[in-house]
């Protein structure tokens, strides 16, 4: 019987990862299918503080389990199948056939971007290709970018990215966005943005190491034509990685984790953090605090049953 397992290795597992093993619990984290989280299908961090010059996605996420390791933090490569309450906690059936079992648990599974599912898109990804225009928008300095959706979520990445691209323009599979009213009138406004209807990726075009353009299909027609661009900016959702937690815990319409501030969720001595509880945010640095924050409260949840 584990004190306290930690689902995930991403910025938010390794965090609470560090504070529980300062904390003397002796955590367990299991990889699951994205061993590092999304950090690692990022090349340049450079928002993460305490990095001056940036840091390379994969090497934080590094850094941070050696950190963790170093206190007495211990990983495992395997995936969760399912999860079910106990009386003394929680049982975890893994994909490789082990089960265990966890007095406390925290769920720092995160959610996965939607991709295309294109080969080119798996050659460019971080080479112009990017689900992040926080993360990844001061890379396109005065140069011109194409955003996928019609959502909000588009808008809202659209518009961002103006901020430094010379000129930002949305694709869209229909000839109207799902998004909101003001979001589509802050959009459609804006004079950097222009919009191609109808139209969906069929081929992300580039020289081998970056992006130069994408190839376009007509949704109503099928005629393929090129587009120019230097940076393509996927926008359409993220799937939370909740599935094997279906009918134990509560989640929203979108599959998303109800975790209150202290990261508590609705059953006692299940915490969540990171990004299968944010889909606000998203960011590495939220990640941690939040990561943080349901150690903190695993600690204390375990020390009123007499674990220290």
């Amino acid at each position: 019987m584990e004190n306290l397992i930690i689902l995930g290795t991403g910025i938010a597992g390794c965090t609470a990862a560090v504070y529980a093993a300062r904390a003397n619990l002796k955590p367990l984290l299991l990889s699951g299918p994205e061993d590092g989280g999304q950090l690692t299908l990022t090349t340049d961090v450079e928002n993460f503080p305490g990095f001056p010059e940036g840091v390379k996605g994969p090497e934080l996420v590094q850094l941070c389990k050696r950190q963790a390791e170093r206190f007495g933090a211990r990983f495992m490569v395997d995936i969760v199948e399912s999860c079910t309450q106990t009386k003394k906690g929680f049982s975890l059936k893994l994909v490789g056939g082990n089960v265990l079992e966890t007095k406390a648990l925290i769920v720092a599974t995160g959610a996965s971007a939607r991709w295309l599912g294109i080969p080119s898109e798996e050659q460019y990804k971080g080479r112009g290709v990017t689900t992040c225009a926080t993360c990844d928008g001061a890379f396109f300095k005065g140069k011109e970018v194409v955003v996928i959706g019609g959502g909000d979520s588009a808008m809202e990445e659209a518009n961002f990215l103006t901020k430094f691209a010379s000129k930002v323009t949305i694709i869209h599979r229909k000839d109207a966005f799902r998004a909101s009213k003001i979001m589509q009138e802050r959009a459609l406004m804006n004079p950097k943005i222009k919009v191609v209807w109808n139209a969906e990726i069929a081929e992300i075009i580039g020289d081998g190491k970056r992006v130069s353009g994408v190839k376009l299909k007509d949704t109503t027609n099928g005629k393929l034509s090129d587009f120019k661009c230097d940076g393509v900016f996927l926008a359409i959702g993220h799937v939370p990685n909740t599935s094997f937690l279906k009918g134990l815990i509560e989640v929203d319409e979108l599959g998303y984790i109800n975790a209150d501030k202290n990261m508590h969720t609705t059953i006692e001595g299940l915490f969540a953090a990171g990004d299968v509880q944010d889909k606000r945010f998203r960011q590495a640095i939220t990640a941690a605090g939040s990561g943080c924050m349901a150690a903190m409260e695993a600690e204390k949840y375990l020390a009123e049953k007499g674990v220290h």
